[in-house]
């Protein structure tokens, strides 16, 4: 990472951290990747239950394969035959494990989920959250970041997935009510209710979509 982009990144984090406390949740800033997955780990006592929801940020860390390797019970939903039944799973972690589709500077969280499975873990269910979040993600206001979710994570994604919706021809959102849309969702967590249980790690990387 570029040193400057470095400098920006960790003094626009501590801005963002503040946010988070501000909001009842926990913030950290991680200089690098191999930062972020010793950060996480320590989040993650060994025997607990883990799962997550898509997060490409989580395997890009190498907490994923940390995770499989270690001394935990980690459900990963595709060797499931039944992925209903693992995702009902979730509900019951002890850890679930996310990414977002953006963020603002002062700390609000905007997710879209198609099947839902995702933002309704997030909102209600495991015993704690943890996010992975390059900074890359990070906007200025709700309005921003939302428009980040619509028009660059979610066409990435239906292109990931090879969805049949608008946004993965045109490169952006048309705001459809395609039948493979992913957008059918959208959770923003302004606020934890319950101290301790969201922990977002800010990396100093580009990771996700």
């Amino acid at each position: 990472m570029n040193e400057n982009i470095s400098k920006r990144n960790n003094l626009l984090a501590q801005k963002v951290i503040k946010g988070l406390e501000s909001r009842n949740m926990t913030g950290y800033y991680a200089a690098s990747k191999e930062e972020a997955l010793s950060l996480a780990l320590s989040l993650i006592p060994e025997g607990s239950k883990v799962t997550m929801g898509g997060a490409m940020s989580a395997h890009e860390i190498g907490l994923v394969w940390a995770l499989k390797e270690g001394n935990y019970e980690f459900i990963d939903r595709d060797e499931y035959e039944d992925k209903r039944a693992a995702m009902l799973m979730a509900y019951d972690a002890d850890v679930f494990l996310a990414s977002v589709n953006a963020m603002t500077e002062d700390g609000v969280l905007i997710n879209i989920d198609g099947n839902a499975n995702r933002v309704s873990a997030i909102a209600q269910g495991p015993k704690k959250v943890v996010f992975i979040v390059g900074m890359n993600k990070v906007c200025s206001d709700v309005d921003g970041a939302l428009k980040r979710a619509r028009n660059v994570a979610a066409p990435i994604n239906a292109q990931r997935f090879g969805l049949n919706t608008p946004c993965s021809k045109t490169g952006s959102c048309m705001n459809c009510k395609s039948p493979d849309t992913i957008c059918c969702q959208f959770l923003i967590t302004r606020y934890s209710r319950h101290k301790d249980r969201i922990h977002v790690i800010l990396v100093n990387d580009t990771l996700g979509f």
